[in-house]
């Protein structure tokens, strides 16, 4: 018997890299074209790639993206990117016939301002966080036209994967385009090395944030392509629990042996107070991520060698 093609998007980027390297990918046969081999922007090229090499599956895991400071710097790029990705991929899929796609979303597409758990439901129900507004409306359309096609002819199984905050290898540490565990470790090191005796932290430092291994994220595509028809048509992939800013930049800090403080600047945007995602569908699913972060302090409050001051 033939095995399942899968087509990837994104396969030189941090998820599609660690899918690529997950331990059941032989399983199947991978189409992993790079963006100079396929510009999802481009749909006519799109449609003769699909048409020539007729996937049985797409894991769409391409887009454009970086920390807050990328989002706030470029909203009409990160809009403008992930909507044509997202769309073109989507609707070439639905013309060359594919009738089975899981599309990867972001917590970011949830409504700002909930403390509770952010349940799958909760898509469309509220403001968005305006500091990467441009990219979360993208993942929004995204997903919504893989739900609309179904909803039009249920032959076809596009569904929406929507991962909680993600950190691991192949990251990006370029301070310009980096997420905040990279971030904080590129910061933390230089001041290690620099001898710097404060490290700077935007806002208070006690908005919480939900980081995940991408290479569980890794793990819970490959059990979604391989359990595809008892995947719901949206289900968040998280650990269902999370942590301060602080908490990560003091485990940071513990791992490296630096033995500065820190400073708050309180001027500076911090996002979403939380941003925590729902697991109680995943876990009704039978997946739940096997790694946590680095440094078992995390958890704790911050000790006294670890001094903060805040600045307006």
């Amino acid at each position: 018997m033939s095995k399942l093609r899968i087509l990837v998007t994104g396969s030189g980027g941090m998820v599609g890299r660690n899918l690529l390297e997950h331990s059941s990918i032989s399983e199947f046969e991978v189409l992993a074209p790079r963006r100079s081999e396929l510009d999802l922007c481009d749909f006519s090229a799109l449609q003769a790639y699909l048409q020539s090499n007729k996937p049985d599956m797409v894991i769409h895991a391409a887009g454009k993206v970086g920390g807050i400071q990328a989002n706030m710097r470029e909203p009409v790029d990160f809009l403008l990117a992930n909507l044509d990705m997202g769309r073109n991929i989507v609707w070439a899929s639905q013309q060359a016939d594919i009738k089975r796609l899981i599309n990867l979303g972001s917590s970011c597409m949830y409504p700002r301002n909930h403390s509770e758990p952010l349940k799958e439901e909760l898509v469309l129900k509220g403001e968005l966080e305006p500091t990467n507004e441009g990219y979360a409306l993208a993942k929004v359309v995204t997903a919504r036209l893989c739900e609309y096609i179904m909803r039009e002819d249920a032959s076809y199984q596009y569904k929406t994967l929507i991962p909680c905050n993600i950190y691991g290898r192949y990251d990006k540490f370029d301070p310009v385009h980096s997420h905040l565990i990279p971030a904080i470790i590129h910061k933390v090191h230089q001041a290690k090395q620099d001898g710097q005796a404060l490290v700077e932290i935007w806002g208070d430092g006690t908005a919480r944030r939900e980081f995940m291994y991408a290479g569980d994220l890794a793990d819970a595509i490959m059990r979604a392509v391989s359990n595809f028809d008892t995947l719901p048509n949206y289900m968040n992939i998280g650990l269902g629990h999370d942590h301060t800013i602080n908490d990560y930049y003091q485990a940071a800090a513990e791992v490296m042996g630096y033995a500065g403080g820190f400073e708050h600047d309180l001027s500076k945007p911090v996002g979403m107070a939380r941003k925590l995602v729902s697991v109680e569908l995943q876990k009704n699913w039978g997946w739940s991520a096997r790694h946590e972060l680095p440094g078992s302090t995390v958890n704790n409050p911050l000790p006294s060698e670890f001094p903060m001051k805040s600045t307006l």
